[in-house]
């Protein structure tokens, strides 16, 4: 059996006649990296903040290693938190800012074990080195490796990252991801992640936990969640998703984009797609490894293509006002509810 490092047992935080947290329960796997993922204002950083002791539930508990942490004060709390913003000391140096948590504890540690102590924690981040450096002399991406080894310098049990990328250029970001990954690998602690970017959820973590309106609507692995969505929302959320009407009112069809064949006759499609339509090219965006086209269907209405670049070079690209035939097997329409 997995241990659970923390557990949310009918946690509701209201903040006046809001429930910004509404009735969850969620349980947190000792190891594991699992995000909190959706849309501003879904509850995902109120629960980061439960979790941290910045805030207290209105109802229900919080547990963290066992021991329930209803109404115990933030820094008495096994766990650390990365800020979307790093909340660096600008007037401090990058080992003073490391070092900034263990300073306060008493007794204080010496100056040799805090040396020690930084100069492993900037190892694990490769910031070997930059110890006298100043916070503003640093890149983006530096600044975020220095808030991450400050969290891990006090060896937390679970490390909480509220948006800790959203920062950083494209480029960067994906990189700090691999990071995280690494990081989170070697040094073994549970990572916890908030964040409002599928992309980055999916590709960093071992389960994903989607909020909407205060609730935890699904939890799962990456792949579960993509493939087997329990709702439109969810589908809509995680990933790209075209939906079509249901066969009963309360449901719709989904079809991922990249599911989707599409062809200049409808003979060249291939064979076992159960779906065959003529369609109307409306738009053809160009993505590097993919072309994502915008069709019309007379009956289904508008609705997305993925091609990949690998096909195109058999069967060529669309322009706009193109006819084209598409396609899909049965198995990739999933049927879900609207909620």
């Amino acid at each position: 059996m997995e241990s659970t490092v923390i557990e949310f047992k009918n946690v509701t935080k209201r903040f006046g006649d809001v429930a910004a947290v509404a009735e969850n329960n969620l349980a947190v796997k000792l190891g594991e990296f699992l995000s909190i993922l959706g849309p501003s204002g879904c509850g995902k950083t109120t629960s980061l903040r439960l979790m941290a002791g910045f805030e207290q539930p209105t109802e229900g508990d919080i547990f963290i290693g066992g021991e329930n942490m209803t109404g115990v004060p933030a820094y008495r709390r096994p766990v650390n938190m990365v800020f979307q913003h790093y909340a660096l000391f600008p007037h401090l140096s990058v080992g003073d800012n490391v070092s900034y948590g263990l300073r306060q504890h008493s007794p204080k540690p010496s100056k040799a074990d805090l040396a020690k102590a930084v100069a492993e924690a900037l190892s694990m981040v490769r910031l070997d080195g930059y110890e006298n450096r100043r916070s503003y002399e640093l890149s983006g991406g530096q600044q975020q490796r220095v808030a991450l080894a400050r969290a891990l310098i006090n060896r937390p049990s679970v490390l909480l990252l509220d948006e800790p990328l959203a920062a950083l250029d494209r480029k960067l970001r994906n990189e700090m991801q691999i990071e995280l990954q690494n990081l989170q690998r070697d040094v073994g602690i549970t990572f916890l992640l908030v964040t409002h970017d599928q992309e980055e959820a999916l590709s960093m973590s071992d389960r994903v936990c989607v909020m909407r309106e205060g609730r935890i609507v699904q939890t799962g692995s990456p792949r579960e969640l993509y493939d087997t969505p329990n709702s439109k929302y969810v589908a809509g959320f995680v990933g790209k998703s075209n939906f079509f009407a249901g066969p009963k009112s309360e449901t719709v069809i989904s079809v991922r984009p990249e599911y989707i064949e599409i062809s200049a006759t409808a003979k060249a499609l291939p064979a076992g797609l159960e779906q065959k339509l003529s369609v109307k090219i409306l738009n053809r965006i160009f993505l590097g490894e993919h072309t994502q086209y915008r069709v019309a269907h007379e009956n289904l209405g508008e609705f997305t293509v993925l091609s990949p670049r690998i096909s195109e070079r058999v069967s060529g690209t669309y322009n706009i006002g193109d006819t084209a035939y598409v396609g899909w097997r049965k198995e990739a329409a999933l049927i879900l509810t609207e909620n």
